[in-house]
């Protein structure tokens, strides 16, 4: 390591998704390795009060908007208070609170980017990125994207999200299963994801009428929270599937439900890289996903699971309920999914963005 370094971590986000558990791993393995990381975030939010709990130091930051100077500024303070070397913004709105608090300090930005669609037009979007010494994608897919809205290859670099491979999988138990009304040995498929409209829910229950068809005692969890619910909840009704498809809302138990899976989905028109997949490989779970997006950097399809088109629900359906019906196929899938785990630690992660660090800190150094 060539010197300890202190990085200032931006995620204002509310409640606790993908994101917010990749600061939380990064920020954890950072401070392992000897540096100092700090983590910006809304109070009694999950990711501050876990963090916290972590021993590492969180900074409050509780914006009431994307431009919210106030913010920002309590942020510029801290940065010198602290004697930060690196900040790294994590979200879109981070990203701008970011570039206005390092703005005229010299300390270098790093924007993250973990979702494939383009960033917005207008005058905002392209400055705040501007700012930023080095952009972090999570996936080619996402660098494409950024590059085809007008940034520089050389701007960019890829880091694939990490995964804690240490993790044993814990099945989720019968009476926990049973309690969201999936019966005992009952086939079963989960898809972790919000109920928003890139993660196509509705598609998800569409396939599910696909697989009830060819395997009649087949259920599925939904687990996850989002504006989508009460449509994807109508769709499964309209279907006749609502006593076999089960929302469960947001859940702490998410890794034991996703340990339980037969075959666990991911439905997704637009996506990064769909972290939740690396939990898969990690328990030995064979997958049926979209070719959304990073998916396939992920899945290598006919090896560790299954790759569908995108927004259609029958090849969706017709694929998991393949993966329902052949066991030696799941197996075969789960195994090969354990090993390709990892690939995606959240050790070789967090190497990876430390050495972007350590890279922007020496270019700021020689200006």
């Amino acid at each position: 390591m060539a010197r300890a370094l202190t990085v200032l971590h931006i995620d204002t986000e509310r409640g606790w998704r993908g994101g917010e558990r990749q600061v939380f791993w990064l920020a954890r393995e950072m401070r392992r390795l000897g540096h100092r990381p700090l983590v910006a975030a809304r109070p009694r939010e999950l990711l501050a009060t876990r963090t916290s709990a972590a021993g590492i130091e969180v900074v409050a930051c509780n914006p009431v908007g994307e431009l919210d100077l106030r913010a920002a500024w309590r942020l510029r303070v801290a940065l010198g208070r602290m004697s930060v070397d690196v900040v790294h913004a994590h979200t879109a709105h981070g990203v701008t609170l970011g570039a206005f608090a390092v703005l005229g300090t010299g300390i270098p930005l790093v924007a993250a980017r973990r979702v494939d669609f383009p960033l917005r037009r207008g005058p905002t979007s392209k400055w705040k990125y501007g700012r930023a010494a080095r952009i972090i994608a999570v996936s080619e897919a996402v660098k494409r994207v950024l590059i085809e809205c007008g940034l520089s290859p050389q701007q960019i670099d890829v880091v694939h999200d990490g995964t804690d491979v240490s993790r044993p999988a814990m099945p989720a138990s019968r009476d926990t299963l049973r309690q969201l009304g999936v019966p005992a040995s009952a086939p079963l498929v989960v898809q972790v994801a919000q109920l928003v409209a890139h993660k196509d829910p509705v598609n998800f229950v569409r396939a599910m009428r696909t697989v009830i068809d060819a395997i009649p005692g087949a259920h599925g969890l939904l687990v996850g929270e989002g504006p989508l619910r009460a449509i994807a909840t109508e769709e499964a009704r309209k279907l006749g599937i609502d006593s076999q498809v089960h929302f469960t809302g947001f859940r702490d138990d998410a890794d034991a439900l996703l340990a339980a899976a037969d075959v666990v989905s991911l439905s997704s028109r637009e996506e990064g890289m769909g972290s939740v997949l690396l939990d898969s490989l990690v328990f030995g779970r064979s997958v049926v996903a979209t070719r959304a997006g990073g998916i396939p950097e992920v899945v290598a399809d006919g090896e560790t699971g299954l790759l569908v088109p995108v927004a259609d629900p029958r090849p969706l359906g017709e694929a998991i309920a393949r993966l329902l019906a052949d066991p030696e196929l799941r197996q075969r899938m789960g195994t090969a999914g354990r090993a390709r785990a990892g690939e995606f630690s959240v050790a070789r992660m967090t190497e990876r963005t430390v050495l972007v660090y350590e890279e922007v800190v020496a270019a700021s150094a020689l200006r």
